[in-house]
């Protein structure tokens, strides 16, 4: 089972760009969802009090049915101060799609449920899958090797046959998907969405320094450094960057899990100077509008699509 009909067919291509730390905001939202596929924001990047209320307000209002539908992602975490008022608020404004963090709780599920919404969990692995799917998420998010910020080790192949296996409800892929023929790859393997993070940075409506938009567009998977010692979990950063902050990438040290924190020194800070990234960068060259990357990607996925069915009647039945 996929999700609902009246979600797939607002969406161009089936992907969502997934949320990024401090830069998706509303205007990249509104891009990625106008062009056809899902957008999404973390509610942590709505700052002062009283933001991430203006900025529902806003979605509901210049969103229409013609659009993708947005989702907010709550970080379901102990460090997590705000998560109880910013659910309040997605139950409020009745947020179409919720993604959850770094936990699974069930009285968040039940809460966004309690209006109709669907809440999608990310993990990296089967037992995390599990659990999520046991606390009352109704679908997940793989994020296997490869993919932006925080990601597992498992390999795309391994992690979805694992999933699948037991599930059959709503799954989207992460990791390393930076094309409309990786997307296609994604739902032959099992998933039905794709999840795609850092071709979203190098675009114009994306808030990030324009010299990470850059890096991105000159670097590509050996640019990629996994490491937990920024935020207490592992993750995938650009190598530039890195050396940028006057680390040596090939020596970090590891952090503590249960701190989630990180302050080497007194200038450098994680996710201002440290750069998250997934390794399928080498496909994106050039700094674009959003809705150019979803055409673009929309139009690859097509195209491999119809390659697919091309390559299949080359073959005789089994």
């Amino acid at each position: 089972m996929s999700l609902p009909s009246t979600i797939e067919s607002r969406l161009s291509v089936p992907a969502i760009a997934s949320p990024l730390f401090i830069i998706s905001q509303p205007e990249l939202v509104i891009a990625t969802c106008r062009a056809g596929m899902i957008g999404a924001f973390p509610s942590l990047n709505a700052r002062p009090s009283g933001t991430f209320e203006q900025w529902l307000q806003r979605l509901n209002t210049e969103l229409t049915e013609k659009d993708a539908p947005y989702a907010v992602n709550l970080i379901v975490h102990r460090t997590n101060t705000r998560l109880e008022e910013d659910l309040a608020l997605c139950v409020k404004y009745r947020v179409p799609i919720v993604i959850t963090s770094l936990g699974a709780l069930e009285h968040v599920n039940e809460a966004i449920h309690s209006y109709g919404g669907i809440v999608l969990h990310d993990v990296i692995n089967d037992k995390f899958a599990r659990k999520a799917i046991s606390k009352g998420a109704d679908g997940i998010i793989a994020v296997a090797s490869g993919a932006g910020g925080h990601a597992g080790t498992t390999s795309p192949f391994a992690l979805i046959q694992e999933i699948r296996d037991w599930f059959d409800g709503p799954l989207a892929l992460s990791g390393s998907i930076a094309t409309g023929g990786a997307i296609a790859a994604a739902q032959a393997m099992g998933a039905d969405l794709a999840y795609i993070g850092s071709p979203f940075i190098a675009t114009e409506e994306a808030v990030a320094e324009p010299r990470y938009k850059e890096m991105i567009t000159e670097s590509t998977s050996e640019d990629i450094v996994y490491s937990n010692l920024f935020t207490g979990v592992h993750g995938n950063y650009l190598k530039p960057s890195i050396v940028a902050s006057g680390l040596d990438p090939d020596n970090l040290p590891t952090s503590d899990p249960s701190t989630m924190s990180f302050s080497p020194d007194s200038k450098t800070k994680p996710w201002r100077d440290i750069w998250g990234c997934g390794q399928g960068i080498g496909a994106v060259r050039e700094v674009v509008p959003a809705a150019q990357r979803v055409s673009q990607f929309a139009r690859e996925y097509r195209e491999a699509v119809a390659r697919l069915g091309g390559m299949v009647s080359r073959y005789r039945a089994a």
